[in-house]
């Protein structure tokens, strides 16, 4: 049983990686992508909407679908449409060639990330202890990898058809390599009978309370959080640059620092969850990023701004797993559709931080438009005991997840 897990936890780490990197590689092509299809900064602006309508439709599909057929068909599905999809957007000529690619791609792109992250939850259910932020950041990996990749093309003279073309290759390849790695889908929970000791993945189950008004609670929280992420991705840099008047050489290093920061706390945050339980570290993470987006805000030099970036990142990395994995242990039955819900609104956020942030900018300077986030955080800190045992389901003497190492 041991070994089986080990398999299908290596293989959720495979397929976390290939989202990231597959996305990435559409990333770091989008300048020439947008030269070759003869379109300006304003419409491919607009097109990008698509792509994250697409990524909510998959989203929306995918819980359903995966509850139905199992995460063990669901995810290499996801995964086969994601890489066949890379492709088109650098096949594209004009906008509506390249908005109808964007669309199919941000579905595969919601269809894998729903489903994967339902088959993280029941690899967790399986450790009986947390392991989700490590997949998380196994996503930012994959992303990194695809800078890496993307820029050794680039400078070869790659076009983007032939590049994104060996992308999907690879993709494809790793999909049908991980498969069998995968754990068979099973959507009831272990028997529990009366008196017998309580097994780790029990524990996991009882970190929240099912019902659906949770889940929705689950949703808006990672709304909040994801609004956040989106906000510093798209605006740290011109924070810096803008409000600072730092080098544009010098202001790329907030974006660095922040997500190297949310890199590293996703890699240690299992081990912190499993220590002091999901609530502490989505209280505390909150609370970070409160801090780091308030000294990023009202930081009058560039190294303190710098610091403020990191902590935002380091606070925000484990924050977004707890509620995914909370999601799937409310109802192992409906784990995939409840993920689908926090999913696709906590997507909606990250896409709608920078388009709020915007607007702001027009009445408030940029650093006063950080305050905004900073409410969120704030507020997620405050309800974090939304991650508590319900009382009619744990006890005191009870802990919602056991300690690092009591169970394997």
């Amino acid at each position: 049983m041991q070994r089986i897990l080990r398999l299908g936890r290596g293989a959720t780490f495979a397929y976390f990686a290939l989202n990231g990197f597959l996305m990435g590689m559409w990333i770091v092509h989008i300048p020439v992508v947008e030269q070759r299809t003869g379109i300006g900064h304003a419409l491919l602006g607009w097109l990008l909407l698509l792509l994250g309508a697409g990524a909510f439709a998959g989203m929306r599909l995918a819980g359903p679908l995966t509850d139905r057929i199992g995460p063990r068909k669901a995810v290499p599905l996801g995964a086969a449409l994601c890489s066949c999809a890379v492709p088109l957007p650098g096949l594209a000529t004009d906008a509506w060639g390249l908005g109808t690619a964007l669309l199919v791609l941000g579905l595969g792109n919601g269809v894998l990330d729903v489903s994967m992250n339902t088959h993280a939850v029941q690899v967790e259910r399986g450790y009986g202890r947390p392991v989700m932020s490590a997949f998380h950041a196994m996503f930012s990996v994959g992303g990194v990898l695809a800078a890496l990749a993307g820029a050794l093309t680039l400078g070869l003279g790659w076009s983007p058809a032939t590049a994104l073309g060996i992308t999907a290759a690879g993709g494809l390849a790793l999909t049908a390599l991980a498969v069998p790695a995968l754990l068979p889908h099973d959507p009831t929970p272990p028997d529990e009978t009366e008196g017998a000791a309580e097994s780790g993945a029990t524990r996991m189950r009882r970190t929240t309370s099912r019902g659906p008004s949770r889940v929705w609670i689950l949703a808006v929280l990672a709304f909040m959080l994801m609004l956040c992420e989106g906000v510093a991705n798209d605006w740290s840099v011109l924070h810096l640059k803008s409000v600072l008047g730092a080098p544009v050489a010098t202001a790329a290093f907030a974006y660095g620092a922040f997500a190297t920061a949310m890199t590293t706390g996703r890699l240690l945050t299992d081990r912190l969850a499993g220590r002091y339980g999901p609530p502490a570290v989505l209280r505390y993470g909150s609370a970070l990023a409160t801090v780091g987006l308030t000294l990023a805000a009202v930081a009058p030099t560039t190294p303190l701004a710098l610091i403020g970036w990191t902590a935002t990142g380091a606070g925000l990395s484990g924050c977004i797993p707890q509620l995914f994995s909370a999601a799937g242990h409310l109802d192992p039955g409906t784990a995939g559709a409840n993920v689908s819900r926090v999913a696709g609104l906590g997507y909606l956020g990250m896409l709608a931080g920078p388009a709020v942030i915007g607007p702001l900018t027009h009445l408030v300077p940029l650093n006063l438009t950080l305050l905004l986030p900073v409410a969120f955080c704030i507020i997620t800190a405050c309800t974090a005991h939304i991650l508590k045992p319900s009382p009619s389901t744990a006890t005191d003497s009870t802990p919602s997840i056991p300690l690092e190492g009591t169970t394997r």
